[in-house]
């Protein structure tokens, strides 16, 4: 099964353009489905969704979250398409299979003052602090995932229509405005990023390390946290929080869900649905204004 796997890979490295994040996980996912259906001697066309279920249930067993069980899962079902597309199956085992039911929780999110604190942080004119108020503030200027941010180049900006472009999942591109603090903030960044390691750096690249190089997602991380702990936010607070609260604040303030889809890249409103955790104040507000009876 080894095989059918690298060839899938490849199918979705150069005809669906996942990205390597994307691909990686399908990797680890099916790699290891591989080793159990090896350790019971089960080739590809002895699959079935009894043999399915055990593997899930060796999941679970294993202590694996309702969530990445359910990701192993849909990992499989697509690799078992591309199966019967290629005429090595003919039904897909994993389609009678059920997905766990998933655990609802709100994301976390800083609510508008407690944003506004931590924005505040990165004060010193260093080209490293720099950069970091100008990556934090395009992430909630923007909404975009942390991984969009990181694969920003510098002509990826247009500052005369304040609008950035962003390539997310699937290589797919956007348009996204950013307002006049975030465009500020980079632009201080860019004039002292040719300070950073004495000006060899990667030319492209909107935002660097300390080495001139294009800086990783991890980095971004340890950015936030690093911020984060000098606010009075207690709770755990990462990059896609800043994601979560754009979110919040536009739906908070009148703004369409579907615009809020456009902007985040989402291919599904349910998906966006979910940062409709408006609080009770605010939905009563809403309701005694909107209401013809209340």
């Amino acid at each position: 099964m080894r095989k059918e796997i690298g060839q899938f890979l490849a199918f979705l490295k150069h005809e669906k353009n996942a990205s390597p994040h994307t691909i990686a996980c399908y990797k680890r996912d099916l790699l290891q489905l591989a080793g159990y259906l090896e350790e019971r001697k089960v080739v590809l066309r002895g699959i079935d969704n009894v043999i399915l279920r055990g593997f899930l249930a060796k999941l679970q067993e294993n202590q694996n979250k309702k969530s990445t069980v359910a990701r192993k899962l849909a990992a499989i079902r697509s690799f078992f398409q591309f199966c019967i597309k290629k005429k090595w199956l003919e039904d897909n085992p994993a389609k009678v299979v059920a997905t766990p039911k998933q655990e609802k929780h709100v994301p976390s999110f800083l609510s508008e003052d407690e944003m506004a604190q931590f924005l505040d942080l990165p004060q010193t004119t260093q080209p490293l602090d720099l950069r970091d108020k100008a990556a934090l503030e395009l992430l909630y200027a923007t909404g975009m995932r942390v991984s969009e941010l990181t694969g920003l180049n510098l002509d990826d900006l247009h500052f005369s229509e304040r609008l950035v472009r962003v390539r997310g999942k699937g290589k797919k591109e956007r348009l996204i405005p950013f307002g006049k603090k975030a465009e500020d903030s980079l632009a201080f960044y860019i004039r002292s990023r040719f300070q950073i390691n004495k000006g060899n750096i990667e030319a492209e690249a909107l935002f660097l390390n300390y080495r001139g190089e294009r800086l990783s997602s991890r980095s971004v991380e340890r950015i936030v946290d690093k911020y984060i702990r000098l606010t009075a936010v207690q709770r755990k607070i990462s990059p896609h929080s800043l994601r979560h609260s754009f979110a919040s604040h536009l739906l908070s303030r009148g703004a369409d869900l579907r615009v809020i889809q456009e902007l985040l890249g989402h291919e599904s409103l349910a998906t966006t649905q979910k940062y409709t955790h408006l609080n009770l104040r605010q939905l009563l507000e809403v309701y005694k204004k909107s209401h013809p009876r209340s």
